[in-house]
């Protein structure tokens, strides 16, 4: 049992060892191939990130992506697609800074009220992805990717200072939350360290139990492997399509709370985008797994914050944006290598099983016959 459960870890960290060293390799041969050093960029990145301001901004950064990659991953585990997640967080946290700017509550109750709000709200974009997906069996791909283009148009109307906006020289913003509204963070040598790390954390020690440690975990599983066999069993399968994707509206809601939260303090124009479609890549790099997505929004945190000193060494920070691409057509194609890998594996053992069994029956039919 010891020796099956360490191949199964090893099976399952090999893929995305293997889709790193392969994006590895391959940005290496691009950057060979156009005559620069395969080796320096490594190192320059690595020696920026040793700053200690540094490794604050890819904390930081990774907080955030670790949310968003999270929201996406209950998707994945109910076998569903969402790529709403960029327009679910955008959305929450725009609705949510407007109603923290537009109250004064103690400040437990501020905090509570704005990250309530943009968990309802980003339920609720997600969940119409959910209904439609449900009643008229429209592809979540489809309406999630529509509804983002919808998302920005509806902030773009909103935030216009005759809706809900306010101009600030050339920007817009919807008004500064009071300080009760903001999330204390950990003050250390490098910054401000993200308080809401702590909640990230606490989200992805629930995703793990919800999912493994629950009926509802179970069902939701079970209905992502094979809809018709969870509906044999009595799991209504269209309601957990719609809980699924209204459970991860409401992560995807919370994505950009360390940013309103812990830093901006308003919704702007240059408030962060982008991040649903890097969660996607951090979820499928670290194979829905809440540890496995950690180590993962911290490599992708890494790669943009540490690329910045490329561009002072003569070398440009695409670089990075390159590898990240690479490393999503690597963990397609490494993961499946390795499933196929772990099923041979499989049958030999059951081969091996079904021999020893077999020999161990000969045996004692000699034996009663003698």
């Amino acid at each position: 049992m010891k020796k099956f459960d360490s191949e199964r870890l090893t099976l399952a960290a090999a893929g995305p060892v293997l889709a790193i060293s392969v994006a590895v390799l391959l940005t290496s041969m691009v950057l060979l191939v156009t005559g620069n050093n395969p080796v320096e960029p490594y190192v320059l990145m690595i020696e920026y990130a040793g700053n200690i301001d540094i490794q604050v901004l890819i904390v930081n950064q990774a907080t955030t992506y670790y949310i968003a990659a999270l929201a996406v991953a209950v998707g994945f585990r109910m076998n569903l697609f969402n790529i709403g997640v960029d327009g679910q967080y955008r959305l929450a946290a725009m609705i949510a800074a407007v109603v923290g700017a537009s109250v004064t509550l103690p400040s437990v109750l501020h905090v509570l009220l704005i990250m309530v709000v943009a968990a309802l709200v980003g339920a609720f974009w997600a969940g119409i992805a959910g209904i439609l997906k449900t009643s008229r069996g429209v592809s979540e791909v489809v309406s999630t990717i529509m509804l983002n283009a919808i998302a920005t148009s509806v902030i773009a109307y909103l935030i216009l200072p005759a809706q809900l906006g306010e101009a600030v020289g050339n920007n817009l913003t919807t008004g500064q939350i009071p300080e009760s509204g903001w999330f204390p963070n950990f003050e250390t040598e490098g910054g401000a360290v993200y308080g809401f790390i702590v909640i990230a954390a606490l989200l992805g020690v629930a995703y793990w139990v919800v999912l493994n440690r629950t009926r509802f975990g179970f069902d939701l599983r079970a209905t992502g492997a094979s809809q018709s066999a969870a509906a044999a069993s009595g799991v209504d399968a269209k309601r957990m399509v719609l809980t699924s994707m209204l459970i991860s509206g409401a992560i995807a809601g919370l994505a950009g709370m360390p940013v309103l939260l812990g830093s901006s303090h308003t919704y702007s124009l240059d408030f962060p985008a982008g991040i649903g479609f890097t969660g996607i890549t951090i979820a499928l790099l670290g194979r829905n797994h809440p540890v496995g997505i950690a180590f993962g929004a911290l490599l992708i945190a890494f790669l943009d914050k540490a690329s910045a000193t490329l561009d002072y060494n003569g070398y440009e920070k695409e670089i990075a944006t390159i590898m990240q691409g690479l490393i999503v057509i690597a963990v397609v194609v490494s993961y499946e290598a390795v499933r196929r890998y772990g099923l041979r594996r499989q049958q030999q053992r059951v081969g091996e099983e079904l021999a020893a069994a077999a020999a161990g029956n000969g045996e004692n039919t000699k034996e009663a016959s003698a």
